[in-house]
């Protein structure tokens, strides 16, 4: 969020530091600063801060304001009242707060504005009708806020609004009254077939999903996305009506993203801003679009249905230091507390914390032991490992699996991690691929198909057997388990991990060292091994089979078949059959070829196995079966 240095310090009497030691400052203690520009030259200067809010934090601090109350909190600066007291917002060049004490608005007893509200994802709305107001150019003072910070200017009314936003977080709409059917404001669920035309001259298909502002007649907004045309101010606008409100976060994100329009509206109501800012911005925007458009202002109607209510939290001394290994005083803790204007409480060291309805982050005292370090500063926990009596826990489940891992490797056995998702199965997934709906309920289908895969490879991996296994948690309406599958011979074998561990017993017993490097012999050392990426193109074995003298040692012949193989002979010729008849020996010799730019072809392959032949009846004693 960019963030004007100039704005933030038209809320404090005294001088800022200097941006950079602002930027600095706010780096460690609440926000990245992803940058910071200077903007302009000669006597207009100003400095734009690009603030990364975290989360937790963008229901508060998505404005000026909310940065504003950061700054101080962390330079213990007092900041000017709010907005609708008097603010620390200058109107304009040479319009000072003494004018504006004269130019504030004095609203009428009565209004012709009714409000409906139909739905529960509708917390707060607030409205107000201005009428014979003056639609023209922004004053130099409010377009240059706005474009500082990428904003485009387009008429007094809008740009107010939009100042409002930026200024205090909570995103405001202005309808053109007379283009309303009434003086009604309806906030409904959309009819199933109901379009609206957005500002930017979108059309939308809407659903009962969709939250809408209305009149009697038709779709005004898309509750906290987007404006429509209909009720567009424009420069014949005559009379308005403000509208401050707030709507459920989770159905406006949910919102926004069906229909693929993102806002700097729904950014800040999709991390659930308060509802009592609504009336702080009616007061602010009534107080500015008087000034700039004039105007004759009735009273505001507010529907608040339900009022959140103010939570306390109760935290002490000992809980603070104890979590962040400190030793803060009671006096710098309150000190924190009065600089983030909480009201509490104190006794014998424990504080009763009234939380501002504002800090919707705050849900327990672990957040305010954050608050405290954040502010006080993360240098002063030193880098010590408490002393305290602490014994390491053993996790049942990766002991069992650690044992039973180790018994099928020992076993010669290789493991393989299949998919979790499947076609059929118990407990299905939302938003998943439609061959994938389900959780497993068991490892062997996947183990099969692995099986098949590896089998179909065991030249490549220079293997007779293939030998795989699988640990894992299968998932059933009854719960989650842990299984383990392997294939013994043709068959798959699957049962619970602690039925496996009850067959196991006599050889995990013999099994209390193989953690410990000491008890390994040295077939158990591990050596250190290469990765070479294997080739993404089919490979091609050739077997061939040579008589040799009984007692004579094939490594000479495995040369001439390494020498005479090419490039292409990925594999070390292995011999995978051998007997011995009428005093000659048998070998046989599997050939793995495989090329890693392209598909080989057989003609290829004929070629060089021809030419070994002819290499190996060149020892007359040799003889090729």
């Amino acid at each position: 969020m960019k963030i004007s240095y100039n704005w933030l310090q038209n809320y404090f009497e005294e001088k800022l530091p200097e941006p950079e030691k602002v930027a600095e400052e706010i780096i460690f203690h609440s926000f990245e600063v992803e940058s910071l520009d200077k903007l302009g030259t000669g006597g207009k200067i100003d400095w734009i801060f690009d603030i990364k809010v975290l989360p937790d934090r963008a229901h508060d601090c998505l404005s000026h304001f909310g940065i504003a109350k950061e700054i101080s909190a962390i330079f213990n600066l007092k900041v000017l009242p709010s907005p609708k007291s008097g603010g620390g917002q200058d109107l304009g060049q040479g319009l000072s707060f003494s004018l504006r004490e004269k130019a504030r608005p004095c609203p009428k007893e009565e209004t012709s504005l009714q409000i409906e509200i139909q739905s529960d994802k509708c917390l707060r709305y607030i409205g107000r009708i201005v009428r014979n107001i003056k639609i023209g150019k922004s004053p130099d003072w409010l377009k240059e806020k706005l474009e500082t910070i990428g904003q485009r200017s387009i008429n007094n009314i809008v740009d107010a609004a939009n100042f409002v936003m930026f200024d205090l977080g909570q995103p405001i709409h202005c309808f053109d009254l007379d283009k309303l059917e009434s003086p009604k404001i309806i906030i409904r669920n959309a009819k199933e077939g109901e379009k609206i035309i957005t500002l930017d001259k979108k059309e939308v298909n809407l659903d009962e999903s969709i939250l809408l502002i209305a009149d009697e007649k038709n779709p005004l907004v898309i509750a906290g996305i987007k404006g429509g045309i209909k009720a567009e101010v424009d420069e014949n606008t005559k009379n308005i009506i403000i509208e401050v409100a707030n709507f459920d976060a989770v159905s406006t994100r949910k919102t926004a993203r069906k229909i693929g329009i993102l806002t700097d509206a729904v950014k800040r109501y999709e991390n659930e801003i308060s509802p009592e800012l609504c009336e702080q911005a009616m007061n602010e925007i009534t107080e500015i679009i008087f000034n700039l458009a004039g105007g004759d202002v009735e009273k505001i109607v507010d529907v608040y249905p339900k009022k959140p209510e103010q939570k306390n939290v109760f935290v002490s001394v000992n809980y603070i230091n104890k979590r962040l290994g400190t030793f803060f005083s009671k006096e710098e803790i309150e000190n924190v507390f009065e600089r983030l204007n909480f009201e509490y409480e104190e006794e014998n060291g424990e504080f009763k914390i009234l939380i501002p309805l504002s800090r919707i982050d705050i849900t327990g005292p672990h957040d305010i032991v954050e608050d405290v370090i954040k502010i006080l500063g993360y240098e002063r926990i030193k880098g010590e490992l408490p002393e305290i009596d602490w014994k390491p826990k053993t996790n049942e489940n990766y002991l069992k699996m650690f044992f039973a891992r180790n018994k099928l490797l020992n076993d010669g056995y290789s493991e393989v991690m299949t998919y979790s998702f499947r076609d059929k199965g118990e407990v299905e997934v939302l938003a998943s691929a439609s061959d994938k709906k389900f959780l497993r309920t068991n490892l062997s289908d996947g183990l099969k198909e692995s099986l098949k895969l590896n089998q179909l490879n065991a030249p490549l991996l220079g293997i007779n057997e293939v030998k795989i296994f699988e640990i894992g948690t299968v998932f059933k309406k009854s719960g989650e388990e842990i299984h383990i599958a392997f294939n013994n011979k043709k068959e798959i074998k699957e049962m619970n991990l602690d039925e496996f561990m009850k067959s196991a017993d006599s050889f995990l017993n013999g099994l209390a060292g193989v953690g410990d490097p000491e008890n390994r012999g040295p077939e158990k050392k591990i050596m250190p091994m290469k990765f070479k990426m294997w080739s993404a193109f089919p490979f091609i074995f050739r077997d061939i089979a040579v008589w040799m003298p009984e007692g004579e040692d094939p490594k000479e012949l495995k040369k001439i078949l390494i020498e005479n193989g090419t490039e292409l002979l990925i594999k070390e010729p292995y011999i995978f059959d051998s007997f011995t008849k009428e005093g000659k020996t048998s070998y046989a010799f599997r050939l793995v070829f495989q090329s890693y730019e392209r598909t080989l072809k057989n003609e290829e392959i004929d070629e060089i196995i021809t030419k070994i032949s002819h290499k190996i009846k060149e020892n007359s004693s040799w003889q090729i079966r």
